[in-house]
């Protein structure tokens, strides 16, 4: 292909009369580079995707309203340690906080937790075997009750409590115990040198301990179908 047959289906593209993929797609044929064939348009104006809309204005918070949400199958269950599944543990992520979250650039995040434990700031023990999680202070519950480090220590019992049969308990194999340091700390203690030391308490959420203790074994599927959101407040309860 000669420069004045590249120009004009460079052309062809800003007029709109040529898809940048048709374009690219054009170029690898040639054996030109998905990338470099990107840098031509880019060089000659054209735009990478669509401009932003505008003259939206988002929902402000707690200003009330429905959240829809469209998904391939709809969710069995709002328990965090009962779902099965992506639709499950998708849609109760709406409803409960993890300490940390995943980010897209493969890090983590906090959410509940103040700051994400590293070996400089004291939260990873150097030979592996325990992780140190500080708590946001001033989080409460629907209700008022402060969010503490003993809801952080009944996750981890109910999880691994074989009278509730969750479906969390893989995730604390590797866990020897999950201890209360104070109200804001909780320290992590594995069985052996942990190399991804965040597999717990960092994808699903965390449940009250002052609501959910008294559910379980027989009655710990009761509460399933009990959680609603709420516009003040991390979660609330309301029974449907």
């Amino acid at each position: 292909m000669d420069e004045f047959a590249l120009r004009e289906l460079i052309q062809q593209v800003c007029r709109g009369r040529l898809t940048r993929r048709a374009f690219v797609q054009a170029m690898s044929a040639l054996g030109v580079a998905a990338p470099i064939a990107a840098q031509m348009l880019a060089a000659a104006g054209v735009a990478r995707g669509q401009p932003p809309e505008t003259g939206f204005t988002p929902v402000r918070r707690g200003g009330g309203g429905d959240l829809k949400i469209l998904m391939w199958d709809s969710p069995t269950m709002l328990h965090p340690h009962f779902g099965r599944g992506l639709r499950d543990v998708t849609t109760s992520r709406l409803f409960y906080e993890p300490l940390a979250a995943p980010a897209p650039d493969g890090t983590f995040v906090p959410v509940l937790a103040d700051t994400i434990p590293t070996l400089k700031n004291g939260g990873l023990s150097k030979d592996g075997q325990s992780v140190v999680w500080r708590l946001k202070k001033n989080v409460v519950w629907h209700d008022g009750t402060p969010f503490t480090a003993d809801d952080v220590v009944f996750n981890w019992t109910f999880a691994i409590d074989p009278a509730n049969a969750t479906s969390t308990r893989a995730a604390f194999d590797d866990v020897a115990r999950v201890e209360k340091i104070d109200s804001a700390t909780v320290k992590v203690v594995y069985n052996k040198p942990q190399p991804f030391w965040a597999a717990v308490f960092t994808s699903g959420g965390l449940l009250p301990r002052h609501i959910f203790e008294p559910l379980k074994g027989a009655t710990s599927r009761d509460a399933i179908g009990m959680i609603k959101p709420v516009g003040t407040g991390p979660y609330k309860l309301v029974e449907l």
